[in-house]
């Protein structure tokens, strides 16, 4: 079915965004995986496009469009080559965006923003930690209010862009102990300051290209100056932005899931066995068909709720319908896809393995899918 959800601008977007994959992140994608990280010349290289700064006003240096469509835009073509670089950058340009741009301070937008769209300053955000991954209003890093700083105190884990961030969006607890939701702030960590350290890169059964890291603060002095938004406020700030994070996994999944069917389409008409291509047989055919559908339907709704959300009209029930069926559909065709190859599927140096390693994660991070359903089911009055 021809998508509906672009126009031509947001196509001539797509075919710089498509350059710079080819140019700059298709012939390092073997050292990415190896070094476990972007390197610094890609983000500014990114940067330098346009590419990171997208819904940025133009005074601060970026594209000055809140249209979120070019931000899909540029994750679909990275989803195609890596779901894991799709991971980096939609971290810095569509989930840290939105808390620099509506919860900051003039001061802070000039503080940060201009060098977050060139890419001189890589973000992340830290939410999850050791004792809790979904439940993030039990969060246990601590802020002390000690005249004009915060002193910070607890960790985070599996914080992606962690390790060579440069400002860490941090959830902490401002208030008293077991206020959770009404006691939480957002505090901006900056690469420096002492007390702030991180653990080694962790090693995951896929993504390696995306950086992934536990962050650690031991009394970390922060100015007050780089609270971000309103103190204790924090939990519902974050729970309204999630509905854009979703989105942005939603259309990571699919991309990444066409690109691989697509591939694996020109596998089974090209190997053969028994004579014939084994896309031939009945078996294969139909499990192709359905896989085919399936992406299909998947990508129809996740269109139309990257057509509403620009008109503010993307709710929170439908962002976690699209987060849960696009990972779910992800996870399946993949699946397929590498018993379709057989025991080449099975090889790491495969693209078809490393794409099913790197899917399993987008039905946990994000919300996993079991808090998906039960954001649905609420809704339905269950």
């Amino acid at each position: 079915m021809r998508r509906t959800v672009y126009g031509p601008d947001h196509e001539e977007f797509r075919a710089a965004a498509r350059e710079f994959v080819a140019r700059q992140v298709l012939p390092n994608m073997e050292r990415f995986r190896e070094e476990r990280a972007i390197d610094r010349a890609t983000w500014l290289e990114a940067g330098k496009q346009g590419l990171l700064g997208i819904a940025v006003p133009e005074q601060y240096g970026g594209g000055g469009t809140e249209d979120f469509r070019y931000n899909a835009v540029f994750n679909e073509e990275l989803s195609k080559a890596s779901a894991a670089l799709a991971s980096a950058f939609t971290i810095h340009a569509d989930i840290v965006a939105p808390y620099l741009l509506e919860l900051t301070t003039d001061e802070q937008k000039q503080r940060w923003l201009p060098r977050f769209c060139t890419g001189e300053i890589v973000t992340a955000i830290g939410m999850t930690e050791p004792s809790g991954g979904s439940d993030l209003a039990n969060l246990r890093t601590t802020a002390r209010r000690d005249g004009d700083t915060y002193i910070v105190d607890g960790s985070k884990t599996f914080i992606t862009n962690g390790y060579g961030a440069d400002l860490v969006i941090v959830a902490v607890r401002t208030g008293e102990p077991g206020s959770r939701a009404r006691g939480i702030s957002l505090l901006a960590l900056e690469t420096g300051m002492a007390g702030f350290t991180r653990g080694h890169k962790l090693h995951k059964i896929g993504q390696p290209e995306a950086d992934t890291a536990e962050l650690f603060f031991d009394g970390v002095r922060v100015p007050a100056a780089n609270l971000i938004g309103e103190e204790n406020r924090a939990f519902p700030a974050m729970m309204q932005r999630l509905a854009q994070e979703r989105l942005s996994c939603a259309v990571s999944n699919v991309a990444h899931a066409r690109q691989l069917l697509g591939e694996t389409l020109v596998y089974v008409k090209e190997r053969t066995a028994f004579g014939q291509p084994i896309g031939a047989f009945q078996a294969n055919k139909h499990r192709l068909a359905e896989l085919f559908t399936e992406i299909e339907v998947a990508q129809a709704y996740v269109d139309a709720c990257l057509d509403a959300h620009p008109r503010g009209e993307l709710t929170a029930v439908e962002a976690a319908k699209a987060k849960y069926w696009s990972s779910e559909a992800q996870n399946n065709v993949l699946d397929a896809c590498v018993q379709l190859h057989g025991g080449y599927g099975y090889m790491q140096e495969y693209r078809v393995a490393q794409a099913w390693a790197d899917a399993r994660v987008s039905r946990i991070w994000a919300g996993a899918n079991e808090i998906m359903k039960e954001i649905i089911g609420r809704d339905l009055g269950l």
